[in-house]
């Protein structure tokens, strides 16, 4: 069953997005060469409960940390640790912020100083297929129009979009229905309707869509070893169109 939500319920999942998104604004200036993801962390566990909220990710499903750090080949899901992020490495970090009893959650891939021309097209691509998704969003559409919006953006700059992992609607519980895959058909699946709140994250590889799970049973890679990148936003469906409930961009 898909949750809609009211614009007041909608509103109190944007003060959750505010604060993930300044947390996010306070990683993204410690994303350096030198510190490690477990350092960031415990800042952004830290910011997050200092705002009197709780991180969503800490403990889900037995998950030990407050953010995923996953770095380079990594796609998502990974345990932050020792892990020291180098000069042209790519970060994708995923926060979840859950504040009076609402969640938002969002991802960003960071550079971690100057990347190459693959490393800087990925993210660029990625980033421009959330919102080729994200503005399908009006009440009407469907939601194979958005995933066919992501999948059609990614496809045409001849990279792969990772078909087993998906978006998922989001609300009092981080993953609620529906799943949204960042493929499809347009004109299929459920029609949108305003209170429907969707976590929109396409997922891409570098090299090709196929994936592969890490010995910890959490972390998961591109099969192939290639870079890959990653880029959510929580979003609502409104009388007037998508509103993004976790507005960040690196150049804020």
């Amino acid at each position: 069953m898909i949750i809609r939500k009211t614009p007041e319920q909608v509103d109190q999942m944007a003060a959750a997005g505010d604060i993930l998104v300044r947390c996010m604004k306070m990683l993204g200036s410690k994303a350096r060469p030198g510190v490690t993801t477990g350092e960031l962390d415990a800042a952004a566990e830290k910011f997050i409960r200092s705002q009197g909220a709780i991180p969503s990710f800490k403990g889900y499903r037995g998950f030990p940390g407050s953010i995923c750090s996953s770095p380079n080949s990594m796609v998502v899901h990974g345990i932050p640790g020792p892990y020291e992020c180098k000069r042209g490495d790519i970060l994708s970090v995923d926060i979840g912020v859950t504040h009076e009893g609402w969640v938002a959650d969002a991802a960003m891939t960071f550079p971690i100083g100057p990347l190459d021309t693959e490393a800087r097209r990925l993210l660029e691509v990625t980033k421009a297929s959330l919102f080729a998704g994200i503005e399908q969003m009006h009440p009407g559409n469907h939601l194979g129009d958005v995933s066919s919006a992501i999948q059609r953006s990614v496809e045409a700059e001849g990279l792969s979009i990772i078909r087993t992992l998906v978006g998922h609607g989001v609300g009092r519980d981080m993953h609620e229905e529906p799943q949204v895959p960042n493929f499809g058909e347009p004109g299929k699946g459920p029609e949108l309707e305003e209170g429907m709140v969707l976590a929109i994250e396409p997922m891409v590889n570098a090299g090709g869509p196929l994936v592969r799970m890490g010995d910890d049973g959490w972390s998961v890679y591109s099969e192939d070893g290639s870079l890959a990148a990653h880029f959510e936003f929580t979003v609502a469906v409104t009388p007037d169109g998508p509103r993004v409930l976790t507005p960040w961009h690196e150049s804020d």
